[in-house]
């Protein structure tokens, strides 16, 4: 059998109280070189709070942190965040404003003032600020803040990169770019990079593995495709987008809806379901004297809604309609302009591969 190689970054069973509350309970994860993992949660769910105990400046209640097999954490030690080959990058940059970007990336550097010299020049060129040496933070845009704090965050070759929403101080027309520029230049440097963030768009863009947090505990963890088109239940489902649900009771491993049968395979008979389905997998047809498209295999049985309100965000638009089974309100999202007036009679469908079954 092949040994499976040491995880850069192993944190194992991690919890964290505050008073009775344990703000982060049983954590585990892995990172390896190279890899780079999403701690994605809405705000208060732990994950600065575990970022902050990899780093070494809080204390785990319990469990164990290892980098490079190396224990840094555990019952009975506790290495100091300089002793752990670790950087650190936050939102507000940090930078000092009394030093020259040169000095601000050499910070953390020790040894010949030659070597120093060459690698900030390196760093420097790598986020494309060459000939910025000289300048002072306060010169520079938000965007080339950021790039210069990433730089300085690498200048020692940490080992494990922690990132506390480093992106959302940016303006949004930025954001995107520098993202890509961080990402590059991270996985040119091969640390294991570990990126806290409440966006979902952004941890889809940048991570290897995305590990969704709720209530200090990790409630699923994969990779991005599988994270978004597998969700665990239907909050996972919607932290990543809006979501229409339908509600259902499962019979003989079948839920009857308007949209026709759904199989429920593993809910008990008369147990709630939730049938969950992105706004972007209804299809939308017209109305042909209250008849609608023949029912097909993939789609099922159209079902008929009038348009409630129609929204152009730009890429697409947003229709809502309520159904005339039961007054129910569903969510379309269709591309492009397509703006039918409130109250117009249209029928829907649903692609059923699209759709994921929760106990409700």
């Amino acid at each position: 059998m092949p040994q499976t190689a040491t995880p850069r970054l192993q944190a194992s069973n991690l919890t964290r109280k505050f008073g009775p509350r344990a703000v982060v309970s049983d954590l585990s994860l892995t990172v390896a070189a190279g890899q780079v993992t999403c701690l994605l949660g809405p705000s208060g769910c732990g994950k600065s709070t575990t970022l902050r105990m990899i780093a070494g400046v809080e204390t785990p209640d319990s469990g164990t942190i290892q980098i490079d097999g190396q224990i840094v954490c555990d019952a009975t030690r506790h290495l100091p965040p300089e002793a752990r080959g670790v950087g650190m990058m936050f939102q507000d940059f940090a930078l000092f404003p009394h030093l020259t970007i040169a000095k601000n990336v050499a910070f953390g550097l020790h040894g010949d003032s030659a070597k120093k010299a060459a690698r900030v020049r390196e760093l420097l060129e790598r986020v494309n600020l060459s000939g910025f040496d000289r300048k002072y933070p306060h010169e520079l845009s938000g965007g080339e803040q950021q790039r210069v704090a990433l730089a300085r965050a690498l200048a020692p070759r940490p080992r494990v990169m922690l990132m506390d929403e480093p992106f959302s101080g940016l303006d949004n027309r930025l954001r995107d770019g520098i993202r890509d520029t961080t990402l590059e230049v991270l996985k040119e440097e091969g640390a294991a990079v570990l990126l806290v963030t409440h966006e979902p768009e952004e941890a889809l863009r940048m991570a290897d593995e995305i590990a969704l947090m709720r209530d200090g505990k990790i409630v699923q963890q994969g990779s991005p495709y599988n994270i978004y088109n597998a969700p665990a239940d239907r909050e996972a489902a919607a932290f990543f987008s809006d979501i229409n649900v339908i509600k259902g009771v499962s019979k003989g491993a079948l839920t009857d809806t308007p949209f026709g049968a759904f199989l429920t395979p593993g809910h008990a008979d008369g147990g709630l379901v939730d049938i969950v389905i992105r706004p972007q997998h209804l299809k939308i047809d017209f109305d042909r004297a209250g008849r609608g498209p023949n029912p097909t295999s993939l789609e099922g049985t159209p079902a008929r809604g009038v348009v409630s309100r129609a929204r152009f965000l730009g890429h697409e638009s947003l229709v809502d309609f309520t159904m005339e089974f039961d007054g129910s309100k569903l969510t379309a999202a269709v591309p492009g302009v397509f703006l039918p007036k409130i109250g117009t009679p249209l029928w829907l469908m649903i692609r059923r591969d699209r759709c994921f079954v929760f106990k409700a």
